[in-house]
């Protein structure tokens, strides 16, 4: 392997000599586009920089903004369910309030309730709010979940 080197000493030498020249010349080539073409390389980058902060900006204002609530749910058997008559009385809930708590819980209107119970619309959101007011909650969803985790309706 030595003798192939010894051998083509003068060849590999005046190889390398050009491959150094040529990295020399495009160095120096580049170095002199650079100096001369200065403006447009700023701009071009610059361009660059621009679109990829578009880009960026509308992949952000087209992602939708999801979020992820977990809730504990509580569920519990209709033929298991008892009446927790200890939370109704503590609470101080009328009859009449957990009438109307149990036909929210069924999905019924406040107009709805108010023809079933005959009673006027303005004495069922006066039941509604005196039943936020006792449970401790500012929506019905919150009351309902409330009531059947206490043991109050069904």
């Amino acid at each position: 392997m030595l003798a192939i080197f010894q051998k083509h000493k003068l060849t590999l030498l005046y190889g390398c000599a050009l491959a150094i020249s040529l990295l020399v010349l495009k160095w120096l080539e580049a170095k002199y586009i650079i100096y001369n073409q200065s403006f447009e390389i700023y701009a071009g980058i610059i361009a660059l920089l621009f679109t990829a902060l578009g880009i960026w900006i509308a992949i952000k204002l087209i992602q939708p903004k999801t979020i992820v609530v977990e809730k504990e749910v509580f569920k519990n058997d209709v033929t298991d369910v008892v009446i927790n008559s200890f939370e109704i009385e503590k609470l101080g809930l009328s009859k009449r309030e957990i009438e109307v708590l149990n036909m929210l819980a069924t999905g019924l209107s406040n107009q709805e309730i108010g023809n079933h119970l005959y009673i006027s619309l303005a004495t069922v959101k006066t039941h509604v709010s005196k039943l936020y007011d006792k449970l401790d909650v500012k929506r019905l969803t919150q009351a309902i979940e409330k009531a059947k985790r206490l043991g109050i309706i069904s």
